[in-house]
C-alpha cells in the first residue's frame, strides 16, 4: 500500500511512524519535516499528504502534528478525505471500520512509539463496515463534499 505521511516537525515518534510503515511493507511519501524542501506548516503538509489520498495516487495517509487536532482539520478540508484523530487502538478501529476513514491523524506529544504500534495494527486490521447503515452515513459525508 502507499501511505503519504506528512508532520510538521521532525520529533522521533514521526521518523518511528516512518520506519515502522516501511518495516510493515507499505511504500511511503514523506511530506513536510520529513521531506528536505518541503514546507512543514501542519495546514500546508497535511493537505499534500490529503490531496494524495484523494487523487488516488496514495492509498491512504498519516497526518501529524503537536496535538493532531490541526493535521486532522487541515486533511478534512479536501474532498474525499475522511481524516480522523486517533490517540488509541480502539478509535482507530472504530474509525476505519465505522467511518470509513482515509487519513489517519496523530498527535506527535501523546503518541509514544509502543501506543503507535497498537493504532496501526488496529488500523491496518480493520475494514470498512458493509452494514447499511454505515454505509449511508459515509455516503452523506461523501455528498457534503460537494
Amino acid at each position: 500500500m502507499r501511505i503519504s505521511v506528512s508532520s510538521d516537525m521532525d520529533e522521533p515518534v514521526a521518523r518511528f511512524l516512518l520506519a515502522e510503515l516501511e518495516r510493515r511493507g507499505h511504500e511511503v511519501a514523506p511530506h513536510g519535516a520529513l521531506r528536505a524542501g518541503d514546507d512543514p506548516q501542519w495546514a500546508v503538509c497535511s493537505e499534500a499528504a490529503a490531496r494524495e489520498v484523494a487523487a488516488g495516487t496514495a492509498d491512504q495517509a498519516v497526518v501529524c502534528c503537536w496535538t493532531g487536532t490541526g493535521a486532522s482539520i487541515a486533511a478534512n478540508k479536501v474532498p474525499g478525505v475522511r481524516a480522523a484523530l486517533c490517540t488509541d487502538a480502539y478509535t482507530a478501529d472504530g474509525a476505519r471500520r465505522w467511518n470509513d476513514a482515509n487519513v489517519l491523524a496523530l498527535s506527535l506529544r501523546l503518541t509514544s512509539e509502543p501506543l503507535l504500534k497498537e493504532i496501526l495494527d488496529a488500523w491496518f486490521t480493520a475494514e470498512a463496515s458493509q452494514d447499511a447503515e454505515d454505509r449511508e452515513n459515509v455516503a452523506h459525508i461523501g455528498r457534503l463534499d460537494r
